[in-house]
């Protein structure tokens, strides 16, 4: 089975008599509907509902939660976790030594050493795992090319690699699509922006597969129709990408037969085949194709 060692990913753990009730209160995602076996993605939002930090979340043992967040923010992560922490009866800790990798195209996955090996629920096939242990293998990096081809194909976005922190709503990255939102509990930071998006469907940008006859150019390049911008390409792999893009904007390009550019090479816009949202009314995905 292809494997990746992700060094650019960091854990976060919060244990204790009240880890739960404390992460229910203040994430995206629902903590009490959290399997074990399983990996969640969810947020933590600014007041303004936007996503201040990406994580994949998941049970740890009794009372314990592992948060698995890019390396390079997991400091403020774990600072911001502390501020709301207050008298909250858990430790919030950040451990130096836990590896994590990601195994796929297999319903299981072991380690020749000790090691948590977790369904990640952004897979709807259910192929895809995550590994938290000790040095994998023989220690080299594994398959990273292969790996984000696979995250790219699926519609899977990340921080980082397709959208800034402080800049996208949970809608925008799709989390309201992979139970990444838990739109039955009760209030959390941020709560309210997102549930009147939610119920109001006033959703505008959403994630999107790109494709081309030609090699994507880099991550950031602006799509645009006729001159006017209608998203950005994230994370590209050969003549396959990701793009956060205005749907309504898009719908309108298809409508009206125009060519949607990224640094003037054509491309092609599809939802993701798991993904429940459509293209506003006048628009599909088979269309896009």
């Amino acid at each position: 089975m292809p494997i990746a060692r992700l060094e650019d990913r960091a854990v976060i753990t919060v244990a204790g008599p009240e880890a739960e009730h404390f992460l229910q209160n203040i994430l995206t995602v629902d903590i009490e509907a959290l399997a074990d076996g399983e990996v969640k993605p969810g947020a933590l939002l600014t007041p303004q509902g936007k996503i201040l930090f990406d994580f994949l979340i998941s049970r740890a043992g009794p009372d314990a939660f592992r948060l698995e967040c890019r390396a390079d923010v997991a400091a403020d992560f774990h600072r911001r976790l502390l501020m709301y922490k207050l008298r909250t009866k858990a430790e919030i800790s950040k451990p130096e030594q836990l590896v994590v990798t990601v195994a796929w195209q297999n319903d299981s996955a072991s380690s020749e050493t000790d090691s948590t090996s977790l369904r990640d629920a952004r897979f709807p096939q259910g192929d895809v795992v995550r590994i938290y242990g000790a040095e994998q293998g023989s220690g080299d990096g594994g398959d990273l090319a292969a790996w984000h081809a696979l995250r790219i194909a699926g519609g899977v976005a990340e921080s980082g690699a397709d959208y800034q922190l402080g800049d996208a709503f949970p809608h925008d990255v799709l989390l309201d699509q992979m139970s990444g939102v838990g739109f039955g509990k009760g209030c959390y930071v941020g709560q309210e922006v997102v549930s009147r998006m939610q119920h109001r469907g006033t959703a505008r940008r959403r994630v999107l597969l790109v494709s081309a006859d030609a090699p994507r150019p880099a991550p950031g390049t602006e799509l645009t129709v006729e001159g006017k911008p209608v998203g950005a390409l994230g994370s590209v792999s050969g003549k396959q990408g990701l793009a956060i893009a205005r749907i309504d904007r898009v719908k309108s390009a298809i409508d009206n037969g125009r060519e949607i550019l990224a640094d003037g090479i054509p491309v092609r816009l599809a939802i993701p085949g798991w993904a429940k949202f459509t293209f506003p009314e006048g628009a599909t995905a088979a269309e896009n194709g």
